[in-house]
């Protein structure tokens, strides 16, 4: 039947709505579900009556059977929280009424609606988890009707059938558990061909479950409410300077001429050269410092190994004076010699002398003393 093909076409469809599991958006996404309640009929007595009349009968009673139970499965789309598209497969019941005749007789009728619809949905929402909707769409239904006389009624068309597309509209409210699952309740009315000349409204009353895929499965947050505004005068702030660290202080350095502490190729302090240690001492009073390093130094003339022994005889014998005369402490001074590593001289500037006497004056400057003092404050 092309009922079947569509019913099973379009039911493929709708059932393709309702298994798909997108991920989605808060407001955005599919669902499906279940509604089921009770449906309610309108069956006009009176055109009984007319029919019953046309055909030499009049009728002295009928009793109508106008509600049943009716279901639906839906699925749909939600594109943002005010609007969705909906279809589903729908099953309205049976209805029927017995019309006792006269002359003698009865004339029994039923009816069965089931079919498909496709709606647009409008949503409001009323806070975190209620909100209403509105539905207006078409169904496409088909009535299969069944007629069965007694007595002198005679029915020439037992089981009349009609397929027809006709309007739906419906209200209803929803109330979310969670994110995925929410509750509704909604009444609708379909209108129908009823399959011997007639339209009438159908009327369906249900409650059903909605699910909603991907969505979070906890309750719905509540959204914390918006602190009240509070009026306060600017402060202003003071940017927090840091003084830049004090400046560590140069070394002192004071370079005494070795010829002037100590006779040439000798390390005992002779009387010169304490005046001027003597003097370097005086200066020191009162200044604080970390460490004082004597370095010696000597020239060219001579082996290096003895040159470097020299050197740090001189360095130890001037240490040795200002700790023992000047009473700096000891464990403020290191002495040390590094013979003629670094000479003051430019290479090759008293190659040309002819004399020892005018090589080892030439060389004076490189003999020497340096005596640096280091954190002074």
């Amino acid at each position: 039947m092309k009922f079947a093909r569509a019913s099973g076409t379009l039911g493929l469809a709708a059932l393709a709505v309702v298994s798909s599991s997108y991920a989605v958006a808060q407001d955005a996404g599919w669902y499906g579900g279940l509604n089921i309640g009770q449906s309610s009929a309108k069956i006009a007595d009176d055109r009984i009556n007319s029919r019953l009349l046309g055909g030499g009968f009049t009728s002295t009673s009928i009793t109508d059977d106008d509600r049943d139970t009716g279901y639906k499965l839906f699925g749909g789309y939600k594109f943002n929280k005010n609007f969705a598209l909906e279809g589903g497969y729908f099953d309205l019941g049976k209805f029927g009424y017995t019309a006792t005749t006269v002359p003698a007789g009865t004339l029994t009728a039923n009816i069965k609606l089931k079919g498909l619809n496709l709606d647009a949905v409008g949503i409001v929402p009323i806070n975190e988890k209620f909100s209403a909707f509105g539905r207006i769409g078409l169904n496409y239904a088909e009535a299969r009707d069944s007629f069965a006389g007694t007595g002198s009624v005679n029915v020439f068309n037992p089981s009349p059938s009609k397929r027809d597309t006709n309007y739906k509209f419906g209200l209803g409210i929803q109330y979310d558990f969670t994110q995925s699952l929410g509750m509704r309740f909604e009444a609708e009315r379909y209108r129908i061909n009823d399959a011997v000349g007639n339209k009438g409204d159908v009327d369906l009353v249900s409650v059903g479950l909605v699910y909603r895929f991907g969505g979070d499965t906890s309750a719905p947050a509540r959204r914390a409410a918006a602190p009240e505004p509070v009026a306060f005068a600017p402060v202003p702030r003071l940017a927090a300077v840091t003084p830049p660290p004090p400046p560590s202080p140069a070394p002192e350095k004071v370079s005494f001429s070795a010829d002037s502490l100590f006779d040439f190729d000798k390390a005992s302090v002779k009387p010169a050269g304490q005046q001027a240690l003597d003097k370097f001492a005086a200066d020191l009073r009162g200044v604080n410092f970390d460490v004082i390093t004597v370095t010696g130094h000597t020239d060219r003339i001579g082996p290096p190994a003895h040159n470097m022994e020299l050197s740090e005889r001189r360095a130890e014998a001037v240490k040795t004076y200002l700790v023992q005369t000047a009473g700096i402490p000891a464990d403020k001074i290191a002495a040390r010699g590094i013979g003629e590593s670094e000479p003051v001289t430019r290479p090759g500037e008293c190659d040309a002398e002819k004399s020892t006497r005018q090589l080892i004056a030439c060389l004076r400057p490189d003999r020497r003393v340096e005596v640096e003092v280091s954190g002074t404050m």
